[in-house]
Parts: C-alpha cells; sequence; structure tokens
C-alpha cells in the first residue's frame, strides 16, 4: 500500500510499486513481510489541482511493536487503519483505533485484500457489499466506545462520504464510492476482472493512491485545524499563554515547540530526535532546550525522513516532522523548545509492558563494552526494551513486548559481527501485597538513625496511571497532587507524595515537624526506589504498593545520616512491611483472540484450557468463528506450533497482553524458589523477621 502512493508522488517506479517494500527497507522486515520500526516520508500531492504535503508514517501492525504506533500517534493527526476483508476488525485493529482516539487523531478506513473474497471465498458481488457493510458497522462500534463525545458522531466513518476505502494493495487498485460512481465502476467489475484477468485494467482505471490520498485530503485535518483540540488533550500547560497560543494556531512565528515521537541511532551522525514540530520555524544552528533532560543544545541539521534516508532541509515551519541531528540527550517523549520554562507534553500512553525477558552475554569477554553499547542503542530507539543488570549473576537482561520483540533484538545485535549467547525466553513476574502492614522500625548500620515505615496496596487505577507514563516523577507537584485529587486522595496526602516508582508504587511522607528530615528526603527516596526495583521474594519489580514514611529519629551529626545509613535502613524497614503484607507475585496474563474455521473451535477451546486458561467468549461470525480467552504468558512459548498443528495452519490469531494477576496461591511457593534458583539465590524467600529491628 505505501509502494503505491510513494509511485503516485514521483518517489518510487510504478513498476516496482509493491514487490519494492520501499518504506520497510530493513533486511529483517523484507524477509518477515512485516514492518517492524516506524517508518515517515514527505509527499508532495496534488488533488483537484491543489497541491498538498502529506506527512506519512508507515507502523507495525504487530502487537510486539505497539510502542511504535503510540509514539508515532503523537506527531500524526489523522490515520488510515487498515483492516483486511476477510478477517474483519480484529483485537489490534481495536487497539491501535483507541490509541489514536486517545490522541485524538481522526481516523479513517481502508478494507485491504478484496481480492481474498473473490479468489479464496467465492463472494458474489452482493456478499462482498454486505461484507463490507459489516466491518463498517464494526469499525464504527470502537469509534462509539472509544471516542470523547463530541468527536463520537462527527468521525464516523461511512461510504457515502468518502470516509471508506476499499480495494487491494497487492494489486494496486482502489476506490470509494465517489470515485467508483465517477469512473462507473461496479462489483461485478471487480469480480469480473479477476475472472478474466484484467486485474492490471482495473488497477489503471482505479488506482490505488487516488483513493487514499484523497480520502486522506477531504477527511483527515491540517495542523492548524488538528492542534486547536489535540493541545488541550496532550498538553497540560496554559494555553492563553504565548506558548498555548503559538501551539493552538500552530504558529510559524511563534516560540519553537517539538515532541520527540522517535529516536535513531546513526553509526555516523547519533542521536536522530524526530517528532512533531507544534509551534515556531526551527533552523540548523538553533539553540533549544530539552525541558526532560534540562539541558540545552543547539541543533546541527534540520532533515526529514524520506523513507530510509533523510534528506537536509535547513529549516521547517509549524506542523511538519523534522529529524533533527545535534541532540545527544533527547529521548522519546522530550519536548523541545526555544523557551526553557514551558509545561512538557503528556507522557506518551503504552497499552502493553515488556513480560518476556532472557540472559544475554558476549561469546568472548572481550566484546563486552560492545554488547553494552548495543544494548543502550536498542532500549533509546526503541524504550519498550528493558536492559538490567543481574547483580547475583553478572548477567545482562533484555526484556521485550514478546518474543518476536526479542527476537527483532537479537537479530541486530547478530547483523552488527558481535557473537552473543542467550538463555531460553522467561516470563517477568512482579511482585505485590494483599492487605497493609507496618508501621516498622529500620534501624541505620551505625544504629544512629531510625525510621518506621507502613505499606498498603495501591488503587489499580492508580497504578495503571502510573505504568502507562501519566502519572510520574517528572510531572510538577501541583499536576500530581491534581491526579491523586482526582482519584479520591487527601489535599494533604496527595501534596506529601515524594516519589513515583514507574513500576506502579508510591512513596508518601506523613510525618510532622522531623528535625533533618529534607537533608536526607533524597537517600530515603533511593531507598524506596532501590526496594521496589529489587523486592524480597524473587528480586523482581514490585508493582502496585503505598509505601508511607510514618516517622523518623535522624542525628544531629551530618556525617552519621550519609546514604550509607539512610539507604540501608529505609531498605530494611520496607522489606520488613512488604513480607509481612501478604506478599504475591503477579504474573502478565495475556488475551488470545483467534479466528478459524468453525470445526477448529474445539482444538482452540482445548488449547487455552489445558494452559490454566479461561474461554471469554465464542461468537459466530460470517465465515468463521472467533474464540477470545486469557492464558498466562508463562504457557505461550509454544502456543504458535500448538496452534498451528492442531488447527493446520488455519487459525488467524493475536496474542496480546491484557493484565497482570496473582499466581494462583497452590503454585505460589514452587515458583518463587524456582525463580530464586534460576537467579542463584538460596531457594527460601527471607522472612520479615529477618529485617525487623527491635528497640
Amino acid at each position: 500500500m505505501s509502494d503505491s502512493l510513494l509511485a503516485a508522488c514521483g518517489l518510487l517506479s510504478p513498476s516496482v510499486a509493491g514487490q519494492a517494500l520501499a518504506l520497510d527497507y530493513m533486511e529483517e522486515e523484507q524477509q518477515r513481510q512485516m514492518t517492524i520500526k516506524a517508518a515517515n516520508v514527505s509527499l508532495y500531492y496534488e488533488h483537484e489541482n491543489r497541491p498538498y504535503v502529506i506527512n506519512l508514517i508507515d507502523t507495525p501492525g504487530h502487537i510486539d511493536f505497539t510502542g511504535k504506533v503510540t509514539r508515532s500517534l503523537r506527531a500524526i493527526d489523522g490515520a488510515v487503519v487498515v483492516v483486511d476483508a476477510v478477517e474483519g476488525v480484529m483485537t489490534q485493529t481495536e487497539t491501535v483505533t483507541r490509541q489514536a482516539l486517545e490522541e485524538r487523531v481522526r481516523p479513517v478506513l481502508y478494507i485491504n485484500k478484496i481480492d481474498r473474497l473473490i479468489n479464496e471465498l467465492k463472494l458474489t458481488p452482493q456478499k462482498i457489499q454486505e461484507t463490507i457493510v459489516k466491518i463498517v458497522k464494526d469499525f464504527n462500534g470502537l469509534i462509539e466506545m472509544y471516542a470523547e463525545p463530541e468527536y463520537r458522531n462527527a468521525w464516523k466513518v461511512n461510504l457515502v462520504d468518502n470516509s471508506v476505502a476499499l480495494g487491494s494493495a497487492k494489486y494496486r487498485w482502489g476506490f470509494t464510492l465517489k470515485i467508483a460512481q465517477r469512473k462507473g465502476v461496479k462489483f461485478s467489475d471487480v469480480v469480473a476482472a479477476y475472472g478474466e484477468g484484467n486485474v492490471e485494467d482495473l488497477a489503471k482505471t482505479v488506482p490505488l493512491h487516488e483513493a487514499i490520498l484523497g480520502m486522506v485530503v477531504e477527511h483527515l485535518p491540517p495542523p492548524h485545524i488538528a492542534q486547536k483540540y489535540r493541545i488541550p488533550k496532550i498538553w497540560r500547560g496554559d494555553l492563553s499563554s504565548e506558548v498555548g497560543k503559538a501551539m493552538l494556531e500552530c504558529d510559524d512565528n511563534g516560540p519553537v515547540v517539538m515532541c520527540v515521537s522517535n529516536i535513531t541511532v546513526d553509526p555516523q551522525a547519533g542521536i536522530v530526535a524526530t517528532g512533531r514540530l507544534f509551534s515556531g520555524t526551527i533552523n540548523s544552528g538553533d539553540n533549544v532546550y530539552l525541558i526532560g533532560a534540562r539541558s540545552s543544545s543547539r541543533i546541527q541539521q534540520v532533515c526529514i525522513y524520506m523513507g530510509p534516508n533523510r534528506e537536509i532541509v535547513g529549516s521547517l515551519s509549524a506542523g511538519n516532522i523534522p529529524a533533527l541531528l545535534g541532540l545527544g540527550k533527547a529521548r522519546a517523549g522530550e519536548t523541545i523548545s526555544s523557551t526553557q520554562d514551558i509545561v512538557p507534553f503528556e507522557a506518551v500512553k503504552y497499552v502493553t509492558e515488556p513480560v518476556v525477558t532472557i540472559a544475554i552475554e558476549p561469546k568472548y569477554s572481550r566484546d563486552l563494552p560492545k554488547l553494552v553499547d548495543m544494548l543502550n542503542r536498542l532500549t533509546i530507539e526503541d524504550p519498550n526494551y528493558v536492559t538490567k543488570i543481574d547483580q547475583e549473576s553478572g548477567e545482562y537482561l533484555l526484556s521485550g513486548i514478546g518474543q518476536v520483540h526479542l527476537e527483532i533484538a537479537l537479530t541486530l545485535i547478530g547483523k552488527t559481527g558481535l557473537e552473543i549467547v542467550t538463555s531460553p525466553p522467561t516470563v517477568i513476574y512482579r511482585e505485590s501485597i494483599r492487605r497493609p502492614a507496618g508501621p516498622f522500625m529500620g534501624k541505620s548500620p551505625n544504629k544512629h538513625n531510625r525510621v518506621f515505615i507502613s505499606v498498603e496496596p495501591l488503587d489499580p487505577q492508580i497504578v495503571d496511571l502510573i505504568t502507562s507514563g501519566q502519572l510520574n516523577d517528572s510531572l510538577d507537584r501541583r499536576t500530581i497532587t491534581n491526579i491523586l485529587r482526582e482519584h479520591e486522595w487527601s489535599a494533604e496526602e496527595a501534596r506529601n507524595v515524594w516519589s513515583i516508582d514507574p513500576h506502579g508504587c508510591i512513596l508518601v511522607d506523613r510525618t510532622k515537624g522531623i528535625q533533618y528530615l529534607n537533608e536526607v528526603k533524597d537517600y530515603i527516596i533511593s531507598g524506596f526506589l532501590s526496594a521496589m526495583d529489587d523486592g524480597p521474594l524473587t528480586r523482581e519489580y514490585v508493582r502496585g504498593v503505598k509505601v508511607n514514611l510514618e516517622n523518623a529519629e535522624l542525628h544531629s551529626d551530618p556525617a552519621h545520616r550519609g546514604p550509607a545509613q539512610i539507604i540501608p535502613m529505609v531498605r530494611r524497614a520496607i522489606y520488613a512491611c512488604l513480607l509481612s503484607a501478604d506478599p504475591i507475585l503477579l504474573e502478565p496474563i495475556m488475551k488470545l483472540v483467534s479466528k478459524a474455521p468453525t470445526e477448529m473451535v474445539g482444538a482452540l477451546t482445548k488449547i487455552i484450557t489445558s494452559r490454566r486458561g479461561r474461554i471469554l467468549t465464542i461468537d459466530q461470525r460470517e465465515y468463521v468463528i472467533q474464540v477470545e480467552g486469557e492464558l498466562p504468558a508463562a504457557e505461550t512459548f509454544d502456543l504458535a506450533d500448538i496452534i498451528r498443528s492442531s488447527t493446520s495452519g488455519k487459525a488467524f490469531w493475536s496474542l496480546p497482553f491484557s493484565r497482570w494477576a496473582p499466581v494462583p496461591s497452590s503454585m505460589l511457593s514452587q515458583l518463587v524458589s524456582e525463580i530464586r534458583r534460576r537467579k542463584g539465590l538460596p531457594p527460601e524467600p527471607p522472612r520479615a523477621e529477618d529485617f525487623i529491628d527491635r528497640e
């Protein structure tokens, strides 16, 4: 599909469009026939004798790369959602549509692979039309469900107003209702073209690009219109300020304000920061501030991406998607501005988390620095990769959203010539608690300081806000307080939040008038973050815990209350609380959505129920049956092979992350021992008594 659009705009030879996969330029993408990274290109297109610039980002469809879709949505105002005519609206369709609507990105619909309805299902023209009407209805159901009330009806798609296109990207034809009527094309003509082998003539009569780009121009808003309703959603600053007004108007002459949506590490040029310029004009040589990194940098080059290539343009105005060189500290989500005092953009909300991990080490110890550099590059380019050093074994751990996500990482590492050794993939767990506990006292190693800490389970809605990035330490105190007040926290407690751990925990100060407390505040926060990163049961991250600092007794001499005294004291007190609060392990639960012929439903339900799973729904669709179920991620490592063999390859399925859930009590003890052994720890976890300090 992207090839057809590029060919229409003169960026690709029409003779190779469809085979070139110009925006899937990585070797791995070409081999796997799937999009792995987001590629952007600027298209010049004339529609009804008017010229337009269309900034296109081709994003992945696979659930393991949903993070790239999330980040790309921040840079765009409209989305063409592509749906398979046979499979219809599927889980990933729902996921990306929900993501788009949450960012106030307007969707239009392209129903692809109409040829499958003709060649595979042998449908009549009447049946094809019925199938299309049903897909449009299902898609509008998503808009009804996820769009905000003021956009719900305005953004629904339909054939009559040409916000729905249909065709076959493989054979490079497509049309909207308006194009079909203007050119006299009917469904019977499409069926006849395939029957008579005249598909090439169809592509000449109704070329795909006219339908897609025409639909984009007609329905997707230009930046100066879209920013009026998008900025209030993605930026919490003062809309009546100079910066706020400039962004609402997409003012070329306003202060520079840009949100970074993607980072690429170029071997020669270094960090390349790509994103949406919401205000101002950005030029090579400009000095800008990186608000999150709290630093200033000078822009070396202003470029635009044309697929794999960067073109130097020197200057770009508001509404465009610049690629900037020279900003070494920039990361995805960063706010770049010519003004230092500006509220950053809202954090990007991810719909899934890393749940699978592998241990990785170089085959030859001399290559360790090279491996570390490569892992750093991976996590900079894709924040959904997480790396961590196992303190016990010294291994480097790489976590990803799924097995395909990790496979791609290993492939990219291998292409550098680095030989590595990896462990089999394992599931990531989280530690949590079922009930409140404490306060427990912790003493510093020198016995001169005391701290009293309690814990309690944290509201799941707050946990979701934290783990999605919407509630974090980079926000100003007023914003954090307002968010917590909306969730029924008292004003005093909301104001006294000291730290927010990104995995879903909060530290609250409940003390009154403690001497020297401000001088050791940073050490207490370090102790809290250290304990949350390294839970006492299995050394996994802690999730969903509120840690309360109830009281403290601190020595008057600063030499006796340094970090070496305060940090371990806080850790011990928190561990005593966690181990006394009915500790549990949380495991990732995946949602299996599968479509298959009716006779395969028994095989699918058996697979789910035999793997500690449960069936959610079984729906009869027109040509297939859809089975939805949940099962633990730990039971999914050989799932692809099992489903393929059990259904003779006739099932089409996806496995998105659903939620975290407690490990069954009957399995908890054995699982804790297994994880601890794997990490080189004693099989028996510590007891609360091991950390409780007595008077």
